[in-house]
């Protein structure tokens, strides 16, 4: 009992020290940024005061402006993702596990990760028009291509020592993609998933740069051209912020559907 107290006790120690110190580096940009504009050394077009940017978050939230615009940015990059994520899982498992196949998809893959979503932009509206289905098209061609391959790495990094065991056991292809494959690789994969949702909130602008009437992108576009630099970092600190809680949402997300990753990282 008083070992495994001692251990939590050097865990939850450890997660103090870092949870300090990760707020010490937020503290110090604020603190930055707080001498660079209330010490007049930079000009409040190029740089406003926190004090101005919270006042706009104040007059965004009282008019409704900021939570439709973030529930309408965060449904965009949630649909364009999920599009992404169910189609790339089964497509990067069976890469890892067929060669024909992977020889098959992988250059068409490896070609189109290259290509930059802007340039997409044009053919996305002429095939698809204006509508919300454009915009989720976007999110889904900036995170798909690189979430297939990332799924092949990991499920490629499955012990295959353990998949032959498996079989010499007589379990058949699905067993071994259900029970052995995807249990094993489950860790990984959500940190695949962590990853190219935050990729999803950087296409995000590109999404709604054109034919969009709301949303976090959109509004710090429409404040580019009237030099609104207060609006433009009120909706960048937004998009910060519900990229911080989805990130957050999926690491607990992660040690709930895969505990054992965590009682291994504690181990270390």
């Amino acid at each position: 009992m008083n070992k495994e107290n001692n251990k939590s006790n050097t865990v939850l120690k450890k997660l103090g020290v870092e949870q300090t110190l990760s707020l010490s580096c937020f503290l110090i940009i604020i603190a930055g940024w707080c001498i660079a504009t209330y010490g007049g050394f930079v000009s409040e077009i190029f740089l406003p005061s926190p004090t101005q940017v919270i006042m706009k978050l104040v007059e965004l939230g009282k008019s409704g402006e900021l939570w439709i615009s973030c529930w309408d940015s965060t449904r965009r990059v949630m649909v364009g993702w999920l599009w992404s994520a169910v189609i790339a899982l089964p497509c990067g498992m069976l890469m890892a596990s067929s060669r024909k196949f992977s020889a098959f998809i992988q250059p068409i893959i490896e070609f189109a990760r290259y290509l930059p979503v802007v340039a997409l932009v044009p053919l996305t509206l002429l095939y698809m028009g204006i509508d919300e289905s454009q915009k989720y098209m976007i999110i889904f061609l900036g995170t798909f291509f690189q979430l297939v391959l990332m799924v092949c790495d990991t499920v490629s990094g499955v012990d295959k020592n353990m998949i032959n065991a498996a079989k010499t056991l007589g379990a058949g292809k699905v067993q071994v993609y259900t029970e052995v494959i995807f249990p094993a690789s489950l860790p990984g994969l959500m940190d695949d998933f962590r990853m190219t949702i935050g990729w999803a909130w950087t296409y995000l602008v590109v999404a709604e740069m054109v034919a969009a009437s709301n949303g976090l992108g959109y509004m710090i576009l429409r404040s580019q051209r009237y030099l609104a630099t207060d609006t433009i970092f009120a909706g960048l600190i937004m998009i910060g912020l519900i990229g911080l809680v989805t990130d957050w949402l999926f690491r607990g997300l992660s040690r709930l559907v895969a505990p054992w990753q965590e009682r291994l990282t504690e181990k270390k």
